[in-house]
């Protein structure tokens, strides 16, 4: 699959998002190891803790259909910079393997990273076992 592709489908994705708030859409597509892709959007809310973030708004769709292995996630905003998942976002997609891919652009480069590469020392069953 083409991370061009992926990038296209996170962009399809920010088009819906609902930012009534901050004006700031993100869009992401989220790549099941079956091959199926799923979407999600910014959905913000007037009380700040109900808003969910694109990545997270992916992963719950791709959750609740049975998907639980994943490839890459695509990450794109209205911003002219590449925008990082948060901190929540890093580490509820930890959960799911510091391998993934994560992918950005700024619409005129793309850059790759692993998740572990933005999350190093993440929190996860695998670290949380370890003994000391």
């Amino acid at each position: 699959m083409s991370y061009d592709f992926l990038i296209e489908k996170a962009k399809e994705a920010r088009e819906k998002a609902y930012v009534k708030y901050s004006n700031f859409k993100v869009g992401a597509a989220l790549l099941g190891k079956s091959g199926k892709i799923y979407t999600g959007c910014n959905i913000e809310n007037a009380s700040y803790g109900a808003t969910i973030c694109a990545e997270r708004t992916a992963f719950t769709k791709a959750i609740s259909e049975g998907e639980k292995e994943f490839e890459a996630i695509a990450i794109v905003s209205s911003s002219d910079d590449i925008t990082y998942p948060c901190g929540i976002c890093r580490q509820f997609m930890s959960e799911f393997g510091l391998d993934l891919k994560l992918i950005f652009t700024d619409g005129h480069k793309i850059v790759i990273y692993k998740l572990s590469d933005l999350l190093p020392y993440a929190f996860t069953e695998f670290e949380a076992i370890k003994e000391v």
